[in-house]
């Protein structure tokens, strides 16, 4: 898998910037980096580099598990049609991963209190998502219905990229999903998107499909 030049220039860029934060990176494994790296290259930003979390961290933390299931064909789920349009060519160039959207399952207005996202993400988490990765770069709510969800007896997602942006209920739900003690990715604050979850995820594809590529036949 060949990147384009402009992308492993701006790496480049991006691994010297990120070497006067040498205290942060020390304790990142390669597979955090590459998930931060991609992340910082989607946003254009590199003051997001504290505030990206992994639950749990390390080796055979979070990134790892994830890792080992988009290569074992997990679906992908996400909240937006934009995170699932930036996510499935690298799932198509890679393992093949089915990569569907909430909205799929939800209805044509929202619930009373609600908003469609959550309501999908009710339905799509009986249907698709045990052992899905999940990824919430724009709805709160759908994230809360994730954790009750889980919290009452639904099997957990392999890995959630909870990455939700904005003002109201954002901080809150990334709480709610830092104390769930699902393996997760977060971005603490206001800042998340379509475009961070899926460069997130497509870190880990990559990374994923390169590991597999190079292993030796047996």
């Amino acid at each position: 898998m060949l990147d384009h030049p402009i992308f492993s220039e701006s790496i480049r860029r991006i691994r010297l910037l990120l070497a006067e934060q040498a205290e942060l990176l020390a304790g990142l494994t390669p597979l955090e980096r590459d998930v931060l790296e991609r992340c910082i290259h989607s946003s254009g930003d590199v003051a997001i580099a504290p505030e990206l979390r992994f639950g749990p961290a390390g080796v055979g933390g979070a990134c790892g598990r994830a890792a080992a299931a988009l290569a074992a064909g997990t679906p992908i789920l996400t909240d937006t049609a934009m995170a699932a349009a930036a996510v499935a060519p690298m799932a198509r160039r890679t393992f093949g991963n089915r990569v569907a959207c909430v909205l799929d399952w939800a209805p044509a207005a929202a619930p009373e209190g609600s908003t469609r996202t959550a309501a999908g993400m009710a339905v799509a988490l009986a249907e698709l998502a045990p052992g899905a990765v999940v990824l919430i770069g724009s709805a709160p709510t759908a994230l809360e219905v994730l954790l009750e969800q889980v919290a009452g007896g639904a099997p957990a997602p392999a890995l959630v990229i909870g990455m939700p942006v904005g003002f109201v209920g954002v901080a809150e739900s990334k709480h709610h999903l830092a104390a769930s003690g699902l393996a997760h990715i977060r971005l603490e604050g206001s800042k998340g998107g379509a475009g961070l979850v899926a460069a997130a995820c497509n870190a880990l594809l990559r990374a994923a499909w390169l590991q597999a590529t190079s292993a030796p036949s047996a």
